[in-house]
């Protein structure tokens, strides 16, 4: 996917505006001090390996790896990878893990610019349905909605107290209702420990 650069509108008492691009290889280290701030010492290394993986990992391709910047400073990351949907269905969709913004700048808008960029970008090059397992109270303003009841299984069971958890959203009218079936990650996120609560 090309690189390119969007200006993010900084909201009032902000320091500057957001700069969100598409990262690379010399981007590494501030992503994993990103992701090391935002998970803390309990899960920084789970998360960082994870991270790592996934940008190495070949059954993650095509992916979308995208950097917020406040002036020179990397202050979040998100990552796009691609999963099908088994029995083989022909539909192009991707999963989002993980989004981390520098514990610093928390509760600014990054997180919520990152998304929104990277459901842009994968809309644009033709992406059908973005999956996320993540907060029921945080995920749904961006358009997400529980996937299960629409048909779709998570990669290992999640249990019902949490299945407003795994989450789908769209990118193309029509999508829903016409496919279902089990998601499948690639190697790196198919670790069973990625999918517990």
């Amino acid at each position: 996917m090309p690189s390119r650069v969007m200006g993010v509108a900084s909201k009032p008492g902000e320091k500057c505006v957001l700069q969100i691009r598409c990262s690379t290889e010399s981007d590494r280290t501030a992503i994993r001090s990103v992701h090391a701030s935002a998970f803390g010492p309990g899960q920084a290394r789970e998360i960082v390996a994870l991270v790592d993986a996934l940008l190495e990992d070949q059954t993650a391709r095509p992916l979308l790896s995208l950097i917020a910047e406040s002036g020179r400073e990397l202050t979040g990351h998100i990552l796009f990878t691609a999963v099908e949907i088994q029995p083989d269905q022909n539909v192009s969709a991707r999963i989002l893990a993980p989004l981390a913004v520098s514990s610093d700048c928390q509760g600014e808008g990054v997180g919520g610019a990152l998304i929104k960029a990277g459901l842009e970008q994968l809309a644009e090059s033709g992406v059908d349905l973005v999956f996320v397992l993540g907060h029921p109270g945080y995920y749904p303003r961006f358009g997400f909605q529980p996937a299960g009841v629409l048909g779709f299984e998570a990669p290992y069971p999640i249990p019902p107290e949490h299945a407003e958890a795994w989450m789908v959203q769209p990118l193309k009218a029509g999508v829903i209702g016409r496919i279902e079936g089990t998601v499948q990650c690639s190697d790196a996120l198919s670790q069973p420990q990625h999918w517990r609560e």
